[in-house]
């Protein structure tokens, strides 16, 4: 009997802002959102996959801390809609939609509006791709929650370094390890995004892989209308790389070199969000930092105030030890010739030698 692949909760976003709960397996998914089984692979949460914003002929794949998404021209579908995490996100999209949507409308019965007075063509406003959109609320989503992080563990950690340089115990050492602890942690989480942003930055390819509203409009023409085959996961690697070889080269005719400027301007803006959390992670790093040396110079002056005590006992302990020598030389009941019309010099010496050790 052939196994049933497990299915997932996702939640489905349309150009309109309309949510709906989906229950599919993952081959449901694959031909939806037409990818790879490969890249649905990185958003499984029981695998450990690095932040990742792929690029694919018809989606962007999205793995970002708790955001794992597939966007396609049309619609978004994100994984796990009950996370608390992922429900704001979705707030959030849905709100954008709704207002890029009136303000589209908005602007449609102005032109008819201009058209019919004027009777003169007016030039159509300039959409903000819905990929585009969606890809800046997950970054927005993303690098506001690292950056809330952040501010969190700052505002726990200094008071808490303070307090151990003030009062060094175990119960300040044990909360200052566990704050350490919490941002070497949030620190490889806000590094990672951070590279993912800065790859995606440093390669003119990798961001017009991201324009699939162009990949559609340049797949709709004539000269490459056979790429919109419906059997995409048919074709081989190699077939599909020099599609995706020539559909960027046209984009980049069609369009100029700058057609990634406008992505580029935005994923700019959430890198510097990004390198700005982790720049203040660094300095508490560095504050720790200073914190362990200081910490260390007041153990190290402890330690040599006890030495200093040791070495003290240890001299008085061979100083009394000399004394308890002549005491018990003069307490020892031997006859000695020397002895005898001296017994007064028992005394003395007894009187004498304590003043001795002493001084």
């Amino acid at each position: 009997m052939k196994k049933t692949a497990a299915t997932r909760s996702w939640i489905l976003i349309d150009r309109s802002g309309k949510s709906t709960i989906l229950d599919a397996n993952k081959y449901a998914i694959m031909q939806r959102g037409q990818i790879h089984a490969r890249d649905l692979r990185i958003l499984d949460p029981l695998l450990s996959y690095p932040s990742t914003i792929l690029g694919r002929e018809r989606a962007i794949v999205i793995n970002l801390e708790h955001i794992k998404a597939i966007i396609t021209a049309e619609e978004v579908l994100l994984r796990d809609p009950l996370d608390e995490n992922v429900t704001p996100v979705v707030e959030v999209l849905q709100r954008r939609l709704i207002q890029v949507n009136a303000l589209k409308e908005g602007q449609e019965e102005e032109k008819e509006h201009l058209m019919s007075q004027n009777d003169v063509q007016t030039s159509k406003p300039k959409d903000f791709p819905f990929e585009l959109l969606a890809l800046e609320v997950a970054l927005e989503a993303i690098c506001s929650f690292l950056y809330a992080r952040t501010r969190e563990l700052e505002t726990a950690a200094y008071p808490a370094l303070d307090e151990l340089t003030s009062k060094i115990s175990s119960r300040n050492l044990d909360r200052v390890r566990k704050l350490k602890s919490a941002m070497t942690r949030l620190t490889n989480r806000v590094q990672k995004v951070r590279d993912e942003l800065e790859q995606l930055l440093d390669d003119e390819g990798d961001m017009a892989d991201l324009y699939l509203s162009r990949k559609l409009f340049g797949s709709s023409s004539p000269v490459s209308s056979a790429s919109s085959d419906r059997n995409w996961i048919l074709t081989s690697t190699t077939i599909g790389s020099k599609m995706s070889g020539i559909s960027r080269a046209s984009l980049a005719t069609v369009h100029g070199d700058d057609d990634t400027e406008e992505l580029e301007m935005l994923l700019e803006a959430y890198f510097m969000q990004a390198e700005g959390a982790l720049n203040k992670l660094t300095m508490l790093r560095e504050y720790i930092d200073d914190t362990e040396d200081y910490i260390n110079i007041q153990l190290d002056h402890h330690r040599n105030q006890l030495i200093q005590l040791e070495l003290f006992l240890s001299s008085g302990t061979v100083c009394l030890s000399v004394y308890s020598l002549v005491a018990a030389i003069f307490g020892m009941n031997i006859p000695y010739t020397w002895k005898e019309g001296h017994a007064h010099m028992f005394k003395w010496v007894s009187k004498i030698h304590p003043l001795r050790t002493i001084f």
